[in-house]
């Protein structure tokens, strides 16, 4: 506020000074040469409306100047102020509608002309020199009236800016105003020389002649304008070029946040490492350009194998190796003016031949791509990675120098190694801020767009035929199989069901690798089952047992490798009829790997032979992962939801199975007014089995027991374990009569399949009960049922028997072995 105020303060005091020298002047006007004035005048103010002035880099110097001092020179002093003051005028109108001035503004700018032209005025009429100088009187005089003019016209220009600013005055004056004071002197020397020419010709001939004399150069200036304005905007169209470059190289390296300072070290170290080397200007272009495009073909690299934390697989490491001939491809399309695309193609060429993916040797390898290969090792080896921490710096020098005549050009190494605590100090210092996307944001509103959306899978440009370049299906290739991959991670761990998980599995899998069948086998013990199998011939696929080391898929679990392009035919019992055809011609096998080894095995099949690539190869060795750990997890969470409801020795219902399904089936008697059955089984002196000869093979004769019980009921019957020897049987939509024959044939089949597997003479007491007749809900007819097989067991000779030999058995504590019949 303070300098705008004192600021304001001397512009009045400039104008007020200003008019104090140019009213009296105007009071005392009157022209000698009417005609010659107006003259002047007209030119003068030609030249200020149009704004003819001698432009220089440091600003401009008006041509009505000239006029002002060839009218000081050869008519009066009060023409002079008039001229001054209306073409000074005329030219700031001129301006003020570009640069806003205010009439401030213009009469600050009469002001100081007025000051000007009493100055130099004063030199040119009031200082005479001795008359021995009189042949250089006329030339210092003019040299005199020029800086005089420049002074006083300059001098309040500079102190208004210096007020305005805050600069010094002198700074402002020396860096902003000095520059002119030749070009002032000049046009006091021009106007001396039209005085003589004046004097000699008369005016009409000089005046006609500086018009002539101007065109020319006028024109001249105005093509060298024109040459300059071309070369500033190609360099601008340059510098715009290596911007967009710099930015779309950010943008593909914004990916990976924690390497941003990759692009600015690698440039930094490569455009030192070219000029030391004696690279020309368009060499050191094109490296420039690629330094900071040469991981473009990664667009091309699935994200997850450019991201891993780990060692790549032989597969993924054939996928990353794509990336230097997608990014020429890429950049051919530019069409530099300078070879980008040999040095992008080039970069990962080794010195020795045995680099990629032209295996060039030595010389033949581009200077540029050798510089570039160097570089980003280097900094490769000196950043952090997924993978690793960053080397020492001294480190990765020491692992470029090692590999020196091998990976690297000898000489760019050197330079390296003598260099690089001044390059990375430089890379340092030149350093920018890392450029960061916004990713996580979510965009509320917005309608639907015009065309709605899409309720089904549309085609893709390339099964509609369109034929889009190779590095373009490479780039949207590795788009869809990151966006494919990350909608499988996320199914696979949703559900706990492997039913529901391998069905989602094959709907989002066959989007990624192409397949006409697939099979998902699951170890147990040395026999693969196939847990899910869907396309053609499933009937085939799913009856498979496969074991282990034989067939495709055997082999594939037997040595926990995969196979690609494998005969599906030589799966064991897939076509065991020689008659059969199948049209499935190829395989892709890949075992499914746990914590224990290998749970299983995934198998595509494809009625194309050799349908399969590396890049499908890796594409499932990635799913196989994820795949293994939700089959494990799927599988003990199978394994934990049937111990809850079967009982683990016979398979067979537990006690609450048993019930749910006891109050279901007498829900259904009720509603259809049906009857049922519910017989309770319990072995006769079972004990004494278990002491005489052990819990295992007391167990074993439980297994057979349950086994006889089940494959002696009806299909839709229930047989269930409700703990120890005790075993209960629900048979529905049978009466009385016929239940009892059923449980007769039941105890006559335990009887005779316990004596054939074990020798042991078994009985078994059962009671029945009946629903509505002896119980109207579960507990009433169990308690009856129960209480019967009690009886039951109680009044059985044979029970009596055993009984009794038992007990001989225990006094005679001699003996070898227990009877055999009990």
């Amino acid at each position: 506020m303070e300098k705008s105020v004192v600021s304001n303060a001397y512009v009045r005091l400039v104008i007020l000074m200003g008019a104090a020298v140019l009213l009296p002047q105007l009071a005392q006007w009157k022209s000698t040469d009417g005609l010659q004035y107006l003259s002047y005048m007209l030119l003068a103010v030609l030249a200020g409306c149009f704004q003819v002035e001698y432009r220089t880099e440091q600003g401009r110097f008006p041509l009505s100047t000239l006029f002002v001092m060839i009218t000081m020179k050869t008519l009066s002093t009060p023409e002079a102020f008039l001229l001054a003051a209306i073409s000074t005028a005329a030219e700031a109108v001129n301006r003020q509608s570009e640069h806003r001035r205010s009439m401030t503004d213009i009469s600050f700018a009469v002001a100081s002309v007025s000051i000007a032209v009493g100055l130099s005025d004063f030199a040119m009429r009031g200082i005479y020199l001795p008359m021995h100088l009189s042949q250089l009187n006329s030339a210092l005089q003019a040299a005199l009236v020029g800086m005089t003019f420049f002074v006083g016209i300059s001098f309040p220009q500079a102190m208004k800016e210096a007020l305005e600013t805050g600069e010094k005055m002198a700074h402002v004056w020396k860096h902003k105003q000095f520059w002119a004071v030749p070009y002032y002197v000049a046009a006091a020397l021009v106007a001396s020389l039209f005085d003589v020419a004046r004097m000699s010709v008369g005016w009409q001939i000089p005046v006609l002649v500086l018009p002539v004399v101007f065109l020319p150069y006028r024109a001249y200036r105005l093509y060298m304008e024109r040459i300059e304005g071309s070369l500033v905007h190609a360099e601008e169209m340059a510098s715009l070029h290596l911007r967009t470059i710099e930015a779309l190289a950010l943008a593909i390296d914004a990916k990976d946040e924690t390497t941003h300072e990759h692009l600015q070290r690698v440039q930094v170290y490569a455009m030192e490492l070219g000029k030391e080397l004696g690279l020309n200007r368009e060499q050191l272009e094109a490296l420039r350009a690629a330094s900071l495009l040469h991981d473009i073909g990664k667009l091309a690299v699935p994200e997850h194998i450019i991201s891993k934390p780990g060692k790549l697989t032989p597969e993924e490491f054939e996928k990353m190796k794509i990336h230097p001939v997608v990014g020429a491809e890429i950049l051919e399309r530019v069409r530099f003016p300078y070879p980008v695309v040999p040095i992008v193609r080039s970069h990962h060429e080794r010195w020795d031949g045995n680099g990629y993916p032209d295996r060039l040797k030595g010389e033949e390898i581009p200077i540029g791509s050798r510089i570039l290969a160097a570089v980003d090792c280097l900094d490769a080896l000196a950043s952090d990675r997924q993978y690793r921490k960053a080397m020492p710096l001294d480190q990765a020098i020491g692992v470029l120098v090692r590999d020196a005549g091998t990976a690297f050009d000898p000489r760019v190494v050197e330079i390296l190694a003598r260099r690089y605590v001044e390059l990375e100090s430089k890379a340092r210092t030149n350093s920018t801020e890392p450029l960061k996307l916004t990713k996580d944001v979510v965009i509320h509103g917005g309608s639907a767009p015009a065309a709605g959306f899409e309720k089904s899978e549309s085609k893709t440009r390339a099964e509609e035929g369109f034929n889009q370049p190779d590095f373009l299906a490479l780039i949207a290739a590795a788009r869809q199989e990151a966006h494919g991959l990350f909608e499988l991670a996320q199914d696979l761990g949703s559900s706990l069901s492997l039913d529901e998980t391998l069905s989602v599995l094959s709907v989002r899998l066959k989007r990624i690798v192409p397949f006409d069948s697939m099979a998902v086998y699951v170890r147990r013990e040395q026999v693969l089952m196939p847990e899910f199998v869907s396309g053609e011939n499933f009937r085939l696929f799913a009856s498979l047992q496969i074991p282990m080391g034989e067939g495709l898929s055997g082999w594939v679990a037997e040595n926990a490798k995969p196979i690609v392009n494998g005969n599906p035919t030589v799966e064991p019992g897939y076509l065991n009829d020689t008659t059969k055809f199948s049209t499935l011609r190829s395989a892709l096998a890949v075992p499914l790997h746990g914590m224990n080894g290998v749970v299983g095995v995934i198998a595509l099949y494809h009625t194309e032979r050799d349908a399969y690539t590396k890049d499908h190869l890796r594409v499932l060795q990635v799913v196989s992962s994820k795949l293994s750990l939700a089959i494990e997890n799927a599988l003990k969470y199978r394994q934990a939801e049937s111990s809850a409801t079967t009982d683990y020795l016979t398979q067979l219902p537990n006690a609450r199975s048993l019930f749910l399904h006891l109050d279901a089936e007498l829900a259904r008697a009720r509603r259809e007014q049906g009857e049922l059955t519910v017989a309770v089984c319990d072995l006769d002196n079972f004990k004494q089995i278990n002491d005489q000869y052990g819990h295992l093979e007391g167990n074993r004769v439980l297994r057979i027991v349950a086994l006889t019980l089940r494959n002696n009921c009806r299909e839709y019957d229930y047989v269930g374990r409700m703990g120890g020897d005790e075993f209960v049987v629900v048979m529905g939509r049978m009466d009385a009569n016929d239940a009892a024959t059923r449980i007769e044939q039941m105890r006559r089949a335990v009887l005779e399949e316990t004596r054939l597997q074990t020798g042991l003479d078994l009985t078994v007491s059962i009671g029945t009960a009946t629903f509505p007749k002896d119980g109207a809900d579960a507990e009433d007819l169990l308690t009856t049922a129960d209480r019967l097989m009690y009886a039951a067991k109680q009044a059985s000779p044979a029970r009596l028997k055993a009984q009794q030999r038992w007990e001989q058995w225990k006094e005679a504590s001699g003996q070898a072995e227990a009877p055999a019949v009990l």
